[in-house]
């Protein structure tokens, strides 16, 4: 039991040092404004340690659910711009939602599941029904909290390659967005002027994710109408 419980109890005991040593204060957009030269001479000097660094916080950010992905991700794209910076941040990502997907797999995921509430079983229907569309839906538009879609896959049977594959392409398209706008913080940073996530959420951003969306439903929709029509 305890060898089954050591990896909850490994990722409950970093959360803890990391609020307890004040690590998660370091996440914020006034600290990236403070250090932004330091960290961009860091890059400049060692960009493979550098961009290393920045993928392991990423994936100990988003494996610990812990609150800073959003300033994760525009800071990648402050330090190596848009391309690699969000390139970078799939990566991180994705294979920080897989350790959280991989955990839940294990007689953990019981304890995890009520941790996770009822939200999940509102997704299950459209995960028995077809499990790659439904988590690229899940993954392209926030309909639930990164957590719960990190979990709700490995309790409903869905397999580690598609849900690899749907988080790494799902979230690509809201993650350039957001490493496009942190690759112009530098003008923010040098003209003294405020940053707002709301500047980036427009309803043109949302309108487009949410458009992506329904294009992944297409086959879904598609296999009921076609199954349908069979029918009659």
């Amino acid at each position: 039991m305890l060898k089954r419980s050591l990896p909850l109890l490994i990722i409950a005991a970093l959360t803890t040092v990391f609020f307890m040593a004040g690590w998660h204060e370091y996440l914020s957009f006034e600290q990236l404004q403070v250090h932004r030269l330091e960290l961009h001479t860091w890059v400049t000097e060692q960009p493979l340690v550098a961009a290393a660094a920045y993928i392991l916080l990423y994936i100990i950010v988003v494996a610990l659910s812990l609150p800073g992905g959003t300033i994760m991700t525009l800071a990648g794209g402050f330090l190596f711009g848009a391309v690699w910076g969000g390139l970078y941040t799939v990566v991180g990502a994705t294979l920080g939602a897989t350790v959280i997907f991989l955990i839940a797999k294990t007689s953990l995921g019981d304890v995890l599941l009520a941790k996770a509430g009822k939200s999940i079983q509102s997704m299950k229907a459209g995960f028995n029904e077809n499990a790659l569309n439904y988590m690229f839906v899940l993954r392209l538009v926030p309909l639930f909290p990164f957590f719960i879609v990190n979990l709700a896959p490995a309790f409903l049977g869905v397999s580690l390659r598609t849900y690899m594959i749907a988080t790494f392409f799902g979230i690509m398209p809201a993650t350039f967005v957001f490493s496009l706008a942190g690759s112009g913080l530098g003008k923010v940073f040098e003209q003294g002027g405020e940053f707002s996530i709301a500047g980036i959420l427009t309803p043109e951003m949302i309108g487009a994710l949410i458009g992506l969306a329904c294009l992944s439903l297409i086959p879904v929709a598609y296999k009921k109408i076609k199954h349908t029509g069979a029918s009659t």
